[in-house]
């Protein structure tokens, strides 16, 4: 039962899993109307979608000091700094949400500069927003954007605090601040990404999690959910990109793969800097089955990393998932190779070099070449003695680990 809980607030929290909850594509087709109106905010939400972090925060900054009182630029720096940190983490692979293996993974720890900057920011927050709400309890943009930093330290409690109570709170809190607003105003499109959210998760829920949810007052349902977001992710408002991202992943989860790549392809022309939305191209066709389709789509990513295109971000992701795909149609030559290739990759993340490593010496005793094989397996262990995959290497460095 306890797991089972937290799986409930887990999947609850995927309310708050979109790549910023307040921002506005700025190549909808329609010029949106952005809040606060600043300059910055056009080409701050381009290097946001890019993952260009850095320079999304350089943007937002001074954006809040031009506009001290307003709860959405407080919100939109909160956003960022928050993403910024769950990458660097490596809390923002799409595959771990795609099921329910991230119940129990641990990330990276977080950085104690970063968790009081996300606190503060929060607190600025809430407090522009309550003094507003206090004045007036019907003001629907307060009440959004509460809702908002409700949201985001949901998600900065449960990813980087693991603390799931807290966390299951300040969602909730969230989705009754945006229902409450679309009582308001039926037509504020944007609170129906939140709500939609978590009407698709609590319909996913089993039913004896269904049962306890519902006697704290919360129902859901998985049809109403996609629709909600659908509505979303068609207005073209402030939160429409975010919408595409939270329904990809829903869909994926409900196995409408190619509902879900289309989105993701509009997704990745917009932002071509983007890493993620490149890989989940490849993703949602092996998903499918189509292996050599995502493979064309790994080597390609992989390329265009090697060529510049991902500055700072992680490319040898690509070369591990092709690695993957090959192993699993036993190209053992191939997958070598690509693994090799995720390895040699330039401040490559420790974690994915190390699984590269390990990876290829597997392949290696699949070849029998028990020499290189070794090589690797003291390669990974050379990375990181204490992880799981440092366990592995020591058994493979004992006795041969080829592919059955």
């Amino acid at each position: 039962m306890r797991v089972a809980y937290r799986l409930a607030f887990l999947l609850l929290l995927l309310g708050c899993v979109c790549l910023a909850q307040t921002n506005t594509s700025p190549r909808a087709t329609v010029t949106p109307t952005f809040r606060p109106n600043d300059p910055l905010n056009a080409v701050a939400y381009e290097h946001f979608y890019n993952l260009e972090y850095p320079r999304a925060v350089e943007n937002f900054q001074p954006i809040v000091q031009r506009h001290p009182d307003d709860p959405f630029a407080v919100n939109h720096l909160l956003t960022t700094v928050l993403m910024r940190e769950l990458y660097r983490m490596g809390a923002m692979n799409s595959g771990e949400y795609a099921n329910d293996s991230f119940i129990g993974n641990a990330h990276r720890p977080a950085d104690p500069k970063a968790k009081e900057q996300i606190q503060k920011l929060v607190e600025r927050a809430e407090a522009l927003e309550d003094a507003r709400l206090k004045t007036n309890p019907k003001d629907i943009d307060a009440l959004y954007a509460r809702g908002i930093t409700r949201a985001n330290y949901a998600l900065c409690t449960a990813l980087v605090e693991r603390a799931w109570f807290s966390a299951l709170r300040n969602a909730v809190g969230a989705r009754h601040d945006h229902e409450r607003v679309l009582e308001l105003d039926p037509h504020y499109t944007d609170a129906k990404l939140v709500v939609g959210t978590h009407l698709y998760v609590l319909g996913s829920l089993p039913w004896s999690v269904k049962v306890a949810v519902a006697m704290v007052g919360l129902s859901g349902s998985k049809d109403k959910g996609i629709q909600y977001l659908q509505d979303v992710a068609n207005s073209n408002g402030e939160s429409s990109v975010d919408a595409k991202i939270v329904l990809a992943l829903f869909l994926r989860r409900e196995h409408r793969y190619q509902e879900s790549l289309q989105i993701i392809r509009g997704l990745a022309v917009a932002y071509p800097r983007n890493l993620l939305f490149a890989l989940e191209e490849g993703n949602l066709l092996r998903a499918q089955g189509h292996n050599s389709e995502a493979a064309t789509v790994y080597r390609r990513v992989f390329d265009a990393g090697r060529e510049g295109r991902y500055p700072s971000l992680h490319y040898e992701l690509a070369a591990l998932s092709l690695g993957d795909v090959l192993r699993s149609q036993k190209n053992y030559s191939g997958a070598a190779a690509a693994y090799l290739d995720g390895e040699s990759v330039k401040d490559a993340d420790p974690e994915y070099k190390q699984r590269a490593a390990l990876a290829a010496g597997q392949m290696y005793d699949s070849l029998s070449n028990r020499p290189l094989a070794i090589k690797e397996y003291q390669a990974a262990l050379a990375i990181d003695g204490k992880s799981p995959q440092a366990d592995s290497a020591r058994k493979c460095l004992q006795n041969p680990c080829p592919e059955h």
